[in-house]
Parts: structure tokens; C-alpha cells; sequence
């Protein structure tokens, strides 16, 4: 996961919802800009990448809802063989 804010409000995001993965902090907006997600506010969308062993990019989903992504995460990684 990655998030525009800076590493202090991606702490305290992540411990207040008990993330049990990384957040990287991109508060220059670098890797976010890298990779097209940047929305016209500045923050970056919420897109999953998929990205195999070999750092190929195989599918990005651009239709990322909170409320199921966890279940949608599972299915395209068993979808795509990982």
C-alpha cells in the first residue's frame, strides 16, 4: 500500500486499523506520480497493481472499493496463479 500522506499520518493510520502490511509514504509524490495514480487533488487513487516475481506488472484494478478489497485482492491473486 502506498499513500501520498507522510509516515506519521501512515503510523497512525495503520495502527489505528491494525494494518498488518507495510504503507509506504510518498509525501513528494514520487512513486505515485511514477506509476500514474496521482488524482487531480493530489492523492493517489486507489488502484492494486499486481506485479509477479519478475517485477512485470500483470493487471492493475483501477475499481478498488474498500468495503471488498480484501476478498477482491484474494480472488485476482488466485485468478493470475500467484
Amino acid at each position: 500500500m502506498a499513500s501520498t500522506d507522510n509516515i506519521g499520518d501512515n503510523t497512525r493510520f495503520a495502527e489505528k486499523n491494525d494494518a498488518t502490511f507495510p504503507i509506504l509514504a510518498d509525501p513528494d509524490k514520487i512513486m505515485c506520480g511514477d506509476y500514474g495514480v496521482l488524482s487531480d487533488y493530489g492523492y493517489a487513487r486507489r488502484w492494486t497493481f499486481y506485479i509477479d516475481k519478475k517485477g512485470n506488472i500483470v493487471k492493475i484494478d483501477k475499481n478498488v472499493n474498500p468495503a471488498t478489497a480484501g476478498a477482491d485482492l484474494v480472488k485476482n491473486l488466485a485468478e493470475l496463479g500467484f
